[in-house]
């Protein structure tokens, strides 16, 4: 079983190894494998805008013809030198062309395969764990370790300097997709270009005021019980281009978030310290509607929101041209239960 963890992961990111050519990047950040398989590809073949050294395939259109991935993998160029197929799996099992095409000597071409979280029984999964030439990397939000250095990274390339306030109001709004976060410290970094020192208005100025577009007033809105907050800030994401699936994945962090929050009241421990506890560090100006959430909803209800959450995630992506409608769906429907308080 080919499953890469922890520093395993950035070891053959690294430095890829050649006798395992196909690679599976699965996991609820997208935006970290989306930077894992761009990283994968740049390092893969000389010119990336090349189609001749760059197939891009649908997962689910080579569900219908398995046989094609590897038909395109055994391909010879014509004028020589290295390829890659990068394929973007949808809802629609190809595993079987993965299982063929494992058991042949693929030479100067790299199979990098996107996905979005997979269950360890699914037949995909389950076919690059199983392959002996091929690896499987679970792609997952950053931990705060990952951000610190995330940030460090940037600011260190940058050549700047962030103060301690400065660091902690920015930590609040980074995690859950690492290329959002990663585009977010560049956008600071460029506003702070020259100034030798990240500050807090700088983070204010930036970070805060980008954010207000993001996934936090609708996710609150929806547990806070305001359907109309939902409707209109859902409305502006949609507007923003937002994939409405990344807005399903951040409810589900927060019932996670809220559901183990209860837990921790219903076990005696004071609201105000699991507020100011724990990680990601919530911000103060979504202190209220969280407030207002933990007591509209009890840790039994929570668990039940959880699944609901589950079913729409696994939803948008068998019906990606209903994931709007599902997604606003499911989000009004918490924002009606809220009202109902226990």
């Amino acid at each position: 079983m080919v499953a890469l963890r922890g520093k395993e992961i950035d070891a053959f990111l690294a430095r890829p190894d050649a006798g395992r050519p196909i690679i599976l990047l699965y996991g609820p950040d997208a935006g970290l494998v989306r930077e894992r398989a761009d990283a994968l590809i740049a390092s893969s073949v000389d010119d990336p805008n090349d189609p001749f050294s760059l197939v891009r395939l649908d997962g689910d259109e080579l569900s219908a013809e398995p046989s094609r991935l590897v038909d395109e993998a055994m391909t010879v160029p014509l004028f020589g030198g290295r390829r890659a197929i990068r394929v973007r799996a949808g809802s629609r099992s190809f595993a079987s062309g993965i299982e063929t095409l494992a058991e042949m000597n693929v030479k100067d071409c790299r199979i990098v395969i996107e996905a979005g979280e997979l269950r360890p029984e699914s037949p995909l999964r389950k076919a690059c764990e199983k392959a002996k030439t091929a690896v499987a990397i679970g792609c997952y939000p950053d931990t705060e370790r990952d951000l610190a250095r995330l940030m460090e990274d940037e600011l260190r390339i940058a050549n700047l300097r962030i103060t301690q306030d400065a660091r902690a109001a920015l930590m609040s709004f980074l995690g859950g997709d690492r290329q959002a976060s990663r585009n977010e410290l560049r956008k600071l970094t460029l506003y702070a270009h020259g100034k030798g020192e990240v500050t807090l208005d700088d983070v204010m100025a930036v970070v805060a005021d980008a954010s207000e577009l993001k996934l936090d007033p609708i996710v609150d809105g929806a547990f806070a019980g305001r359907p109309d907050i939902v409707e209109t800030e859902f409305a502006k994401a949609m507007i923003a281009g937002t994939y409405p699936g990344v807005i399903i994945s951040a409810a589900q962090r927060q019932a996670a978030w809220l559901h183990k929050s209860a837990l921790a009241i219903a076990d005696g421990q004071p609201a105000s310290a699991v507020l100011d506890g724990g990680f990601p560090r919530l911000h103060f100006s979504r202190k209220p509607a969280v407030e207002t959430a933990l007591r509209n909803f009890s840790p039994a209800r929570l668990a039940a929101i959880i699944e609901q959450l589950a079913t729409a995630a696994l939803d948008t992506r068998k019906q990606s041209t209903l994931a709007a409608a599902i997604a606003q769906r499911t989000l009004m429907a918490i924002a009606a239960n809220a009202k109902r308080r226990g």
